[in-house]
């Protein structure tokens, strides 16, 4: 028997079960893909507010890295909240070179509270460093524009403009997620470097719920760790995030 497919999660705790790692695992194992997980920092949170983070020493999140690799082979690595530029230059150093191993980065900029979650110079280091290691970028509207120091953009055809843009950054690819935009849709745009963008629409919910973000790039990883076509796990993985909001 094959063993099952691993995505090795790279994030944040979050008290509320809302997000970060908690909801990472649980998307995993909706898709019966097994988790190793490397914690960079511990947050207080509710659906309203960040009230404390701690973040994890360097040392320890090398550590994490080093043991969760000893333990077997990754299928594919999921990168969510990194918190400050010393973690983001531990994970950095510490990912191992094996370029056949894809990366998904979800860039977790601010909390839907508002709270900071990663510093000016984390910012600066996952532009110049981790960029570039990879395969999908996954911003939501206001982080793109963040990655990139510009303005929100204000219809579709500056939303492509800044995918490109964050493209010549070095990924593979680049996810804008909708969802923080107007419409009756919420319309995700993927461009890569193999193909124009591509529309990933689905009805715009009136519903809300923390984690959204986590849940799409970890239902993507797990769909590219199952054997998927990076095209095919981001629309599988947006049709998992619709059902999820439905249920709530």
């Amino acid at each position: 028997m094959s063993p099952r497919p691993t995505v090795l999660v790279v994030a944040a705790t979050d008290s509320s079960g809302g997000a970060g790692i908690t909801r990472d695992v649980q998307v995993l194992a909706d898709f019966s893909v097994d988790a190793r997980c490397v914690i960079t920092a511990v947050t207080a949170q509710s659906d309203s507010q960040v009230s404390a983070v701690h973040h994890i020493a360097p040392a320890i999140i090398r550590a994490q890295v080093a043991a969760a690799f000893e333990t077997g082979r990754v299928s594919v690595i999921k990168i969510g909240m990194l918190g400050n530029r010393a973690s983001v230059d531990a994970i950095i150093d510490s990912l191992p070179q094996d370029v056949s191993i894809p990366i998904v980065l979800d860039p977790v900029l601010v909390s839907t509270s508002g709270g900071m979650l990663l510093d000016a110079g984390g910012r600066d280091a996952m532009r110049r460093n981790l960029l570039p290691r990879a395969a999908l970028v996954t911003p939501n509207v206001p982080e793109a524009a963040a990655l990139l120091d510009a303005d929100i953009a204000s219809n579709e055809a500056e939303l492509i403009e800044q995918a490109q843009r964050l493209l010549q950054l070095g990924p593979q690819a680049v996810l804008i997620k909708g969802g923080h935009w107007s419409g009756a849709e919420a319309v995700d745009l993927l461009v890569s470097r193999t193909y124009g963008p591509h529309r990933i629409p689905s009805p715009r919910l009136r519903a809300t719920k923390r984690g959204t973000g986590c849940a799409l790039a970890s239902a993507i990883a797990a769909g590219m760790a199952s054997g998927m076509s990076l095209l095919d796990a981001c629309g599988y993985a947006k049709r998992y995030v619709l059902q999820m909001l439905r249920r709530q």
